[in-house]
């Protein structure tokens, strides 16, 4: 494995706003998602191997002004299929399935906010059905996966047998979460997918990112070595409408490690873009 590390995922807790999580079922998949709030709706996104109480600082910071909608991406969190075969196309593909989720379940154009693969997928939803996409905002997410990545993107395939140093964590994580059998063909099977991206150039959005029509914010950790500044300002670049902010001192998982600061920075931000509720009379 490269240098560049993982950061181990934080233990989740339990959704304290709805007792009853309801389920998505996508054909092939199965999302699990809760909601609380009311305005505009959010659609909220975490990572790989993420679960939506991980972000639930986001959630508070978020649901006063806004309708939240948390969901786990396919194969992680407990959205179905567990283990999951992941594919050099996943990213499109959990676009797709999300585009249609905003369709059916939110019934409108969304704010779509996302962590890492979260985030890579909500810049995905915009290009491939701009109406659905009210803004974007992500942080740990480039678009694009480089030929650096290769060394660390191999050594997933092996963490669950043969953890490198400084994955400790993320591997306790995950066979804690999913079993050690679920872990072994998840990582492994994410690991060929990731380097199928990286053999064909590595771009997830990057090289379509000029289709975005929507808002964008972008937010890079200052020491993020996966989704590293200048990856997150070049993808910046190619976006119309689109600005950079570097969460100083945070690493890629800004929602941890700057929790009120990223709240402002996304408030501020969603609530620059013209509100689709009537108010009240």
């Amino acid at each position: 494995m490269s240098s560049v590390a993982v950061t181990p995922l934080r233990e989740a807790g339990t959704w304290p706003y709805d007792r009853h999580v309801p389920w998505f079922d996508g054909g092939d998949v199965r999302i699990r998602y809760a909601e609380t709030g009311s305005g505009d709706p959010v659609l909220l996104l975490p990572g790989f191997a993420g679960r939506i109480e991980e972000l639930q600082s986001v959630v508070d910071g978020l649901s006063p002004q806004f309708h939240v909608v948390a969901a786990d991406l396919p194969g992680s969190g407990e959205s179905e299929p567990i283990p999951r075969e992941y594919t050099p196309d996943y990213y499109e593909d959990d676009a797709r399935t999300f585009a249609t989720f905003v369709s059916e379940v939110i019934g409108r154009p969304a704010h779509l906010v996302g962590f890492s693969d979260g985030g890579e997928v909500a810049l995905l939803m915009a290009i491939q059905d701009p109406f659905i996409a009210m803004t974007v905002a992500a942080w740990g997410a480039s678009g694009f996966l480089p030929q650096e990545m290769a060394g660390m993107v191999a050594g997933m395939g092996e963490i669950v047998d043969h953890p490198m140093p400084g994955t400790e964590g993320f591997r306790e994580y995950f066979v804690g979460a999913y079993g050690e059998d679920n872990a072994r063909l998840t990582t492994r099977s994410w690991s060929a997918a990731a380097a199928g991206i990286i053999d064909r150039g590595g771009s997830l959005s990057r090289d379509r990112a000029s289709a975005i029509s929507c808002p964008v914010l972008l937010i890079a950790g200052e020491h993020d070595e996966l989704a590293t500044p200048d990856l997150v300002r070049d993808l910046a670049g190619r976006i119309p409408d689109a600005r950079v902010v570097v969460a100083s001192g945070a690493g890629h998982g800004v929602s941890w490690d700057q929790p009120e600061w990223l709240n402002r920075t996304l408030l501020e931000f969603l609530n620059g873009v013209p509100s689709t509720v009537d108010p009240p009379r």
